[in-house]
């Protein structure tokens, strides 16, 4: 079990990183809600894993905390819910808003999630309800106010380039290429960052 990795952040390329740890390179998925907090390019990171084995392949999903990496844990205990689901349910909303979700049972908004019909949304419900009582509630996106620190620019691409990357991570998270394409072109900016676009996409979504 491969439970916290400490090294380089070599590659960003949302949803997926790089790690370098000791001269080896680890691949890992994280939520955009963990993703707008990684450090710069060649900067150390510590973050915690999920380590997943299929019979196809051996993935490892990051988290910047222990409470991230429990909550994904909880939720991809729920019947019919995998990693893959996991990623883009902690890449749509807050921690808080699916707590709240789940509490205030709104299928409603939990349906807009990519992935999740209404009987996956029925099913998070009524298996994660009582798990989730007393559960201490942190909001795992930062503040709208924060966006003026990734709104920055980015000098190693154009605008165009940001424009795609954004697309193909809401793709990876599980929406249709057309909804993904919309909704970016919807929220862009000039000077966004990427990161920036995604989680005002993904804002906007819900």
């Amino acid at each position: 079990m491969i439970g916290r990795l400490r090294g380089i952040l070599v590659e960003k390329q949302p949803p997926e990183l790089l790690i370098e740890v000791s001269g080896v390179g680890y691949e890992v998925q994280m939520p955009m809600s963990c993703f707008y907090d990684l450090p710069d390019i060649d900067q150390e990171v510590v973050i915690y894993t999920h380590f997943v084995v299929r019979e196809d392949a051996q993935l490892l999903y990051g988290f910047n905390s222990v409470q991230e990496r429990a909550l994904f844990r909880e939720v991809i205990k729920a019947n019919g819910v995998g990693p893959k689901l996991g990623l883009g349910i902690l890449s749509g909303m807050s921690a808080s808003q699916f707590v709240d979700c789940v509490e205030r049972e709104d299928i409603s908004t939990l349906i807009k999630l990519p992935g999740v019909g209404r009987k996956t949304a029925e099913r998070l419900v009524i298996e994660m309800r009582d798990r989730l009582k007393g559960w201490n509630s942190f909001d795992l996106l930062q503040s709208p106010d924060s966006l003026q620190s990734e709104n920055k620019i980015d000098t190693g691409s154009g605008a165009s380039s940001v424009d795609e990357e954004a697309v193909s991570a809401l793709i990876a998270l599980g929406y249709k290429p057309q909804i993904a394409s919309k909704m970016v072109s919807k929220v862009m900016k000039p000077e966004m960052s990427s990161e920036a676009v995604i989680k005002e996409a993904l804002r906007a979504m819900l």
